[in-house]
């Protein structure tokens, strides 16, 4: 099912299917902002990563001696969350622990994930409260996809990714098969504070920072469309489109955490990069997009 929210500058929609933002439009001009999902290059528009992200090793990871098993960035992305509250501005999804979710994750938890508007803005909400009692383990991510060029204006390459200071980023060395090696080497794609934005700088797949400011924004040389994506707990920000192609979007995904390790099936309270959290205990983070 579909659900909108709107105001005077943003109409947003979102499907109960991993309460996944599916449409951003700017009501100026009516354009939408978010990829739409082409199968031909990738069917998503902007997961909700929890409570992993990125790959684990064939598909599974080991908890108290346990193996289990988890698709990639986690099974939120594909669960149908129900709406617990929705006002003209907002709108509230909740993620709550069950034996289908036991059975790949064994902590017991609520989720609330929070849409509201201001402005410009439409931020993300993250609510996570440990229902167990044992400490939690988990991460979070963003995925969301955007059009390049936005509007039609321009062409792929007119588009760029800008922090607001300079920065020295690393770059996460992976594997052809996108797991992490375990090292991080300098990044040669940025100049100053800016990162010029080409099919070709795909081709191995995405590209990881580590040491990144807590926003970036796409912005073009030919209009005054900008993106612009905060993410003021995250680690790690990746770039992605499907690789070896001329995809007309771009991924901006603010993680927590990273894949796992090359030929390792992580255990979960030593895996990469991983938050704890403790019994009963809550955790908030956010993630704003603002449009122009």
């Amino acid at each position: 099912m579909i659900y909108t929210i709107e105001n005077d500058k943003i109409k947003a929609s979102f499907s109960d299917v991993g309460a996944e933002l599916v449409s951003l439009i700017n009501k100026a001009d009516g354009e939408e902002y978010l990829w739409q999902g082409d199968a031909q290059y990738w069917t998503g528009h902007a997961y909700n990563l929890f409570p992993i992200c990125g790959r684990l090793t064939e598909g599974k990871y080991t908890y108290k001696g346990e193996t289990y098993e988890m698709n990639l960035h986690g099974f939120a992305r594909k669960t149908s969350i129900p709406v617990t509250k929705q006002e003209d501005k907002k709108i509230t999804f909740t993620l709550t622990s069950n034996e289908d979710t036991l059975k790949i994750y064994p902590f017991k938890f609520k989720l609330d994930i929070t849409y509201s508007l201001c402005r410009n803005a439409l931020t993300t909400a993250f609510t996570l409260k440990n229902a167990d009692d044992k400490v939690m383990y988990f991460a979070f991510g963003g995925h969301p996809g955007f059009n390049v060029p936005l509007g039609g204006d321009g062409a792929f390459e007119d588009y760029y990714l800008e922090f607001d200071e300079e920065a020295s980023p690393e770059k996460l060395c992976m594997s052809e098969t996108c797991y992490y090696l375990g090292k991080n080497e300098k990044f040669e794609g940025i100049d100053g504070k800016v990162i010029p934005l080409s099919h070709s700088m795909f081709d191995n797949d995405a590209v990881f920072l580590y040491n990144v400011p807590k926003a970036v924004t796409l912005k073009n040389k030919v209009s005054a469309r900008t993106v612009r994506v905060e993410y003021p707990d995250m680690q790690y920000l990746g770039i992605w489109h499907a690789p070896k192609t001329e995809a007309p979007y771009v991924c901006i995904e603010p993680w927590y955490s990273v894949p796992a390790d090359h030929e390792v099936i992580d255990d979960l309270e030593t895996k990469r990069a991983m938050m704890t959290l403790d019994p009963k205990g809550t955790y908030k983070t956010k993630l704003v997009f603002k449009i122009n």
